[in-house]
């Protein structure tokens, strides 16, 4: 496994190792160990799966404290361009976003840390992407910022495809006016 840093601090490209032969493949898409010989504390206590159809974005969204989560991402099958945005006040990339294409051929994950805004638009036809978090999910806490915000200014690469949001995404707060005690 190869961990790939991406400049904002805690944010990771995770690199799997894919042994392929004649049967298929085989990867370990989690290994506690591997995380923490690495340095990386993440102990995921949930496994979310979801599928989308392409054009679809969902996002920007995260959780307040304490009940804020880190993420890994993964994709089981599709592509989607994953986009993460710093919310950390104190943070030097705050309020600059990290995108990178996933995608089930490369199996690249990405490596969320607290204190981040998440957001993806899908790029295949259909795609389900996997990924595990290290709180709980809570109603109250939960908090979204504008996916179009003019002042993120965020290439959600769809082109021409339509696109498919969700009406509670589409009456997010822009950033300068969402909801932060990172």
């Amino acid at each position: 496994m190869e961990i790939i840093e991406t400049g904002f601090k805690g944010l990771a490209i995770i690199k799997p190792s894919v042994y392929v032969d004649s049967r298929g493949y085989f990867f370990e898409s989690f290994s506690i160990k591997s995380f923490r010989d690495a340095g990386i504390s993440f102990s995921p206590v949930q496994d979310n799966e979801s599928m989308s159809s392409k054009g679809v974005i969902r996002g920007l969204h995260y959780q307040l404290r304490p009940y804020d989560q880190a993420k890994l991402i993964r994709v089981v099958s599709g592509k989607i361009f994953d986009v993460s945005l710093d919310i950390r006040k104190d943070s030097k990339t705050y309020g600059k976003w990290f995108g990178i294409e996933l995608d089930s051929e490369n199996k690249i994950q990405l490596l969320i840390p607290k204190g981040f805004a998440h957001g993806f638009s899908v790029l295949a036809d259909r795609t389900v992407i996997q990924y595990k978090v290290d709180n709980f999910y809570n109603k109250a806490s939960e908090r979204g910022i504008l996916l179009s915000d003019p002042a993120l200014n965020i290439d959600w690469r769809l082109e021409d495809a339509p696109r498919i949001i969700s009406e509670k995404d589409m009456i997010n707060p822009l950033f300068s006016k969402a909801d932060n005690n990172f």
